[in-house]
């Protein structure tokens, strides 16, 4: 946490200095000229930041949950400061390698190396080597669908095999590695959309079942699905709102259904910024005047219930608007660059509906790193290298 930081941090400084003493040479206005993803990323942090006037917060939570949530200004100064598509190239190039020593190092917790650079308490018994489980699983399903889609990009005459490969093995170890059952449904809708798209516009239609079949093999061939899914169902069926509820499940209803009565009661303008853990303590004591309160700047697990809580139901649609807006930018772009964007923002989508993935720190982070270089590289002019095959196009 403290490398992200100061990374974020010298970001930020960077774009500073650059915006100040070379505005006009760093050609910032005519890169972002005619998007729509900044200005929705400038809204979404003017609006958390109006509400500081009605939060029912503490100042400390509510001004933790906006810096939480500035970590969007990373997509903007990506876009900002990625100036061509050299730069754009090397700096993708860095991120994979990045994600390839986390998928190596995870593959040799699960083969019982060493890993002395793995500093996560899950490490040793859940494979995880950075964050948890749940982060690594979309982190690495991820990965996997930006190294497929952009795999005719790869330099070198096996590039392109280098790529697949990774995908594959990215795959593999989300589904037969790691337990998080968030990463295996991530991993299963890109693999579902990354089929779709290979298939004749005819037969499109498939993905509808594809999700469902691809859940259905993974269940008799990964003992890791497996479990995971029956866990589901044995604690959704033990839950009881009356009980103490300490399953994954358990805590996960009880949050939305919390979730639920906050936004009803402030329907148009939520109860302000960092107010999730208020909220939820004075129902809950209302209801158990022996509860004991959560820790501040939580969160619901869910990030649209938790914009919902903070902005009100607008809240929710901004959420949604925010998503949308880098699905407009990327249909102006490469059909490979706008696939991966597109794969990126459906991986975000459905990690929302449970967990917070874009406030809690590391994966938000990654999502924030990797729809900015994303995004960045898609509006950098085209010079394809000569071994790639297929032509250009907007995706769809």
């Amino acid at each position: 946490m403290v490398i992200i930081s100061i990374a974020k941090f010298l970001l930020l400084i960077c774009a500073v200095a650059i915006l100040l003493l070379a505005p006009q040479a760093s050609g910032v206005g005519k890169r972002l000229a005619g998007t729509v993803t900044p200005a929705a990323v400038l809204v979404v942090l003017f609006a958390f930041s109006l509400s500081l006037f009605w939060t029912v917060a503490p100042q400390a939570e509510a001004l933790g949950s906006l810096a939480k949530y500035s970590k969007l200004i990373v997509i903007i100064l990506m876009m900002a400061l990625i100036r061509d598509r050299r730069e754009a190239i090397y700096a993708l190039a860095a991120f994979l390698l990045a994600q390839a020593f986390l998928l190596v190092s995870s593959w040799l917790l699960f083969a019982h190396l060493p890993v002395p650079w793995a500093t996560s308490n899950m490490a040793l018994t859940q494979n995880a080597v950075f964050s948890s489980y749940l982060d690594q699983g979309i982190i690495s399903a991820v990965s996997a669908a930006i190294c497929w889609h952009l795999r005719e990009l790869f330099p070198t005459r096996f590039g392109r095999q280098v790529a697949i490969i990774l995908a594959v093995v990215a795959l593999l170890n989300v589904f037969f590695v790691l337990i998080g059952r968030s990463g295996h449904v991530v991993a299963i809708a890109l693999l579902s959309i990354a089929i779709m798209w290979e298939l004749p516009k005819r037969y499109r239609a498939a993905v509808v079942l594809l999700p469902f079949l691809l859940a259905l093999g993974l269940f008799f061939s990964s003992s890791k699905v497996r479990e995971r899914l029956t866990l589901v169902e044995t604690e959704v069926q033990s839950y009881s709102p009356q009980a103490a509820t300490i399953t994954s499940s358990g805590v996960r209803l009880v949050f939305w259904q919390t979730a639920i009565q906050i936004i009803a009661q402030h329907p148009l303008a939520g109860a302000g910024i960092g107010s999730w853990s208020s909220e939820y303590n004075r129902i809950r004591r209302e209801t158990n005047p022996a509860h004991i309160d959560i820790d501040g700047n939580g969160n619901p697990h869910q990030e649209y219930l938790l914009w919902g809580v903070q902005l009100g139901i607008p809240g929710i649609f901004l959420l949604c608007a925010l998503m949308f807006s880098m699905l407009i930018d990327s249909r102006k772009m490469e059909k490979h660059c706008a696939r991966a964007i597109q794969s990126t923002l459906l991986a975000l989508a459905v990690a929302c509906l449970f967990n917070a993935s874009l406030y809690d720190a590391q994966i938000g982070d990654f999502f924030c790193v990797s729809l900015g270089l994303l995004l960045a590289f898609g509006l950098t002019k085209n010079s394809r290298p000569a071994h790639a095959t297929t032509s250009p196009e907007p995706a769809t």
